[in-house]
């Protein structure tokens, strides 16, 4: 069965649909670190990908694609079964300043332009709560995008099927909630969600983890604790080795790694001040866990982040977002790495992610380091089992 991704990122996706045993053709993906993450893993490593002649193996603005290469997206109608992606959600997210004149917006039309002129049997898109969520403004109210998604494509012969998901539900080891559509021409979209829900406890049976996973139970072979070591990447960093495998998700995680010695890749800890280091130990002393608490709330001295959550060990984090300081560990007085989010996000680690590690001001709108890519991803965990779920309602 054949997919293409779009607005890819670094390839949460795909990965999860490649473990599901679908087949890529291409991905498009803008930016080029986030790329250079799936290019790594899935095209170089992997293979998941048949390439088409006429596209380069780089990264892609979707605008330029539609624009050159429509001739070549049509000659694909009736050889592409599924089309996967969700333009970008920082201008949706609830959890940011939501704002309609976001030109990342705009990128919605691009994706139902692609999908008109490829006509997949089926896809699968994805974006923030937010999505579903009318836009307020000086002249009222704005209708909600995902409304405007789904006329477009039931007025393209699509049947549509819509859900708010919470991730947690199907192993993942954090609650995110997420707009989840599916359309299908020839196929009753409804049951893809009733196979998710209805396979959702024997796939986790299947992995060997419990349909709920706390946090302590994905990362605690992560901690600082057992041991470290300089980081391959940047030389004035440590990084962290591997711990003994306590938990059934640690292992799946850890599938692959059985020969694996030194650093685990991003696994590199932050070089934080003393004066920060000892914020994080006020929190972990008198900050309730698992709580957002800000400086009004008045719990420590010294706060200046807009807001920050002391993770609690057994349950599972908050949404994982791609501004790193908003969580510390549960443990130890630090903030998490970009492998621990890479773990909460479900990546395997045999995923090597590439590019900077974290941006900041005005370069966010522009950069996608490795926090921000593993924040923006779909877990891939999540994405098998919707992409075995489809197969099954494609395969009658």
């Amino acid at each position: 069965m054949s997919y293409i991704d779009i607005f890819a990122g670094c390839g949460g996706l795909s990965v999860g649909l490649y473990n599901a045993g679908l087949h890529g053709l291409f991905a498009i993906e803008k930016n080029k670190d986030a790329f250079s993450t799936l290019k790594y893993n899935l095209i170089d490593n992997k293979h998941h990908f048949d390439w088409p002649d006429w596209l380069d193996v780089k990264e892609h603005d979707i605008n330029k694609i539609l624009e050159k290469n429509q001739e070549q997206l049509k000659a694909l109608r009736g050889h592409i079964d599924l089309v996967t992606g969700g333009p970008p959600c920082q201008g949706f997210s609830l959890a940011g300043k939501r704002d309609t004149k976001d030109i990342r917006n705009k990128l919605v039309k691009s994706y139902i332009k692609f999908i008109d002129l490829v006509q997949p049997e089926a896809l699968i898109f994805e974006n923030v709560h937010g999505f579903t969520v009318n836009f307020k403004g000086k002249q009222g109210c704005i209708k909600k995008y995902s409304s405007w998604v789904i006329e477009k494509l039931e007025g393209l012969g699509y049947k549509t099927e819509s859900r708010i998901i919470d991730v947690s539900e199907y192993g993942v080891p954090q609650k995110r909630h997420r707009f989840i559509l599916i359309a299908m021409k020839n196929h009753n979209p409804s049951d893809v969600f009733t196979r998710l829900e209805q396979n959702r406890v024997a796939f986790c049976h299947e992995k060997g983890i419990e349909t709920s996973t706390s946090i302590r139970d994905a990362i605690s072979d992560l901690e600082k604790s057992h041991g470290i070591c300089q980081s391959p990447d940047t030389k004035s960093f440590q990084a962290g080795l591997y711990g003994n495998a306590e938990s059934g998700y640690q292992r799946l995680m850890r599938n692959g790694m059985e020969n694996h010695n030194g650093a685990v890749d991003s696994h590199r800890f932050v070089n934080h001040t003393d004066s920060i280091v000892q914020l994080h130990n006020d929190l972990l002393q008198n900050a309730p866990r698992g709580k957002r608490i800000t400086p009004k709330d008045g719990i420590v001295e010294n706060l200046k982040r807009r807001g920050v959550t002391v993770l609690d060990a057994n349950s599972q984090t908050p949404t994982i977002t791609s501004i790193p300081d908003e969580l510390v560990h549960y443990e130890e007085p630090r903030i998490l790495t970009v492998r621990e989010h890479a773990r909460i996000q479900s990546f395997p680690d045999w995923y090597e992610f590439k590019g900077k590690y974290t941006s900041g001001g005005k370069r966010r709108k522009m950069e996608v380091p490795r926090y921000t890519q593993v924040g923006n991803a779909v877990p891939p965990l999540f994405a098998e089992q919707i992409g075995r779920a489809l197969m099954e309602v494609l395969n009658g």
